[in-house]
C-alpha cells in the first residue's frame, strides 16, 4: 500500500511518494547508465522476457530486493514516476509485467511524460499485467495506477486489466493511492471492498490536505511522515497503519510498512530519498541522476548489519516501541540536517556519507536510552515480533 502526490504550480513541480510493502521487503536505491543495446537482446523483467529497445535512458530507481522493476523512479530527461497498487473487478492475470516493471520500463524508455504514458499502454496492452507481487504472500497480485510526472506538469494514469484512462493535472495537488480515483472509470472498475480495506480513501484526503499549499520539498516530507491525527502511529486491529502514509505495520488482516520515501524537486531537478523506512524517523538525502552514490551492501529480506537499510530498520523498530521517548533523541539533528541541505544541497555521496555516521550516532543513543517497555498494543507487539531483527 503505497500514497503518491504531485504537485504542480508556476514554479515547478514537486513530486512525493512513500513506498508501503512488506515488513522486511528491503528497498534500495539503484543508478543506471543511459545505454545502446543490440537488435536482438530482451528483457528480463519480473516474470517475463520483452524484447529490449535499441536505447536505454540513465535512471535512478526504487527497488525491492527481489524484482526487476521499481516502486519509483526517475531519469535523465526528469521523468519521475511513482506507482500505486489498485483493486478492481477486472480477472487478475497468473503472469505479466508488474507495475513495478512497467515503471522501470517507462522511464528506460520514454523522454517526457506523454511519451511514458504511450509507453506504458502499449506495454500493458501488449503483455499484459500481472504475477506475484508480495514478497510475504509470493501470490499476492493487483493492478496499477500510476503518476507520471516531468518538468512541465503530471499525468494520473490508472489501470484495471488491460484497460486504462488518464487524467492530466494541469494545476494544483493531485494524489493517488491504492484504489482507482478518474472519474467514470473508478465508477465501473473499482473493488470497493478491498479498496476500502486498504483505507485509500483516508490516505488520498490526508495527503491532499497535507500538499495543499506546498512550496517546495520539505512541505512533502512532512505529508509522508504523517500518521494522520496523532503525532505517532494509532494501530488499528484490522488493518494496523493502513490510514496513515507513513505506516508501521501492526494489522491482524492486513498490513503494511513505509520501506523507502522520495520527494522530487523537478525544477532543480534535485531528488531527495531516504533509502530506509518509517520516514518519520528517517534522514532524506540529496541525489541525482547523473551522480551514482556508494551505498554498501545491498539490502536483501534478511537482516544484514553491514547495509544501510537494516541499520536503520534496527533502530527504528526499536525506537517504535516507545517513540515519544526515544525518536526526541535525534529527530532535532536530522530536521537540522534537512534544512541545511535544502538551503545548500551536498552531493549524494556527501549526504549519505554524512547521514551514516549520523544514523551510527543515533543509534547509540537509542540503544543507551532503551528499556522494555513498549507503547504498542498487543496486536502490534505480537505483528513485529514474528518479524523481528537480530540485536
Amino acid at each position: 500500500m503505497c500514497d503518491t502526490i504531485v504537485v504542480v504550480n508556476p514554479d515547478g513541480v514537486l513530486f512525493g511518494k512513500n513506498s508501503d510493502r512488506d515488513a522486511n521487503e528491503a528497498q534500495f536505491p539503484e543508478w543506471h547508465a543511459a545505454a545502446d543495446h543490440p537488435g536482438d537482446t530482451v528483457v528480463r523483467c519480473t516474470h517475463m522476457e520483452i524484447p529490449q529497445v535499441d536505447h536505454t535512458y540513465a535512471t535512478l530507481i526504487s527497488r525491492p530486493f527481489w524484482m526487476w522493476g521499481a516502486e519509483i523512479g526517475t531519469n535523465e530527461h526528469g521523468v519521475t514516476i511513482g506507482n500505486e497498487a489498485v483493486f478492481t473487478k477486472e480477472p487478475y492475470a497468473k503472469n505479466g509485467l508488474t507495475g513495478m516493471d512497467l515503471l522501470r520500463l517507462a522511464l528506460e524508455r520514454a523522454s517526457d511524460r506523454e511519451e511514458a504514458v504511450g509507453v506504458i499502454v502499449d506495454l500493458l496492452e501488449r503483455y499484459g499485467q500481472g504475477g506475484g507481487c508480495g514478497f510475504e504472500k509470493p501470490s499476492f497480485t493487483y493492478h496499477n495506477s500510476f503518476i507520471i510526472a516531468d518538468p512541465g506538469g503530471a499525468v494520473v494514469l490508472e489501470t484495471a486489466g488491460k484497460r486504462w484512462a488518464t487524467e492530466e493535472v494541469v494545476a494544483g495537488v493531485r494524489t493517488i493511492s491504492n484504489g482507482l480515483t478518474i472519474p467514470g472509470f473508478a465508477d465501473e472498475y473499482r473493488d470497493r471492498l478491498r479498496s476500502r480495506v486498504s483505507a485509500c480513501d483516508v490516505r488520498t484526503a490526508l495527503t491532499a490536505r497535507g500538499a495543499s499549499g506546498a512550496s517546495d520539498a520539505m512541505a512533502l516530507m512532512a505529508v509522508l511522515r504523517s500518521h494522520g491525527q496523532t503525532r505517532w502511529p494509532d494501530y488499528n486491529p484490522i488493518n494496523g497503519t493502513l490510514g496513515m502514509p507513513c505506516m508501521h505495520g501492526g494489522g491482524l488482516v492486513a498490513s503494511s510498512s513505509s520501506t523507502a520515501g522520495w520527494v522530487s524537486d523537478l525544477a532543480s531537478p534535485t531528488h531527495w530519498i531516504t533509502a530506509s523506512s518509517a520516514q518519520c524517523l528517517s534522514l532524506f538525502k540529496p541525489v541525482r541522476v547523473a551522480e551514482p552514490v556508494e551505498l554498501g551492501s545491498v539490502p536483501e529480506g534478511d537482516a544484514d548489519p553491514a547495509s544501510l537499510w537494516w541499520r536503520h530498520e534496527r533502530m527504528a523498530r526499536r525506537v517504535m516501541q516507545d517513540p515519544e521517548t526515544l525518536a526526541a533523541l535525534f529527530l532535532p539533528e536530522r530536521d537540522d540536517a534537512e534544512r541545511e541541505w535544502l538551503a545548500d544541497p551536498p552531493t549524494g555521496q556527501e549526504a549519505f556519507d554524512r547521514g551514516s555516521k549520523l544514523l551510527d550516532e543515533w543509534s547509540a543513543r537509542v540503544d543507551a536510552a532503551a528499556t522494555e517497555r513498549d507503547v504498542r498494543p498487543w496486536y502490534a507487539r505480537r505483528y513485529w515480533s514474528k518479524r523481528a531483527v537480530p540485536a
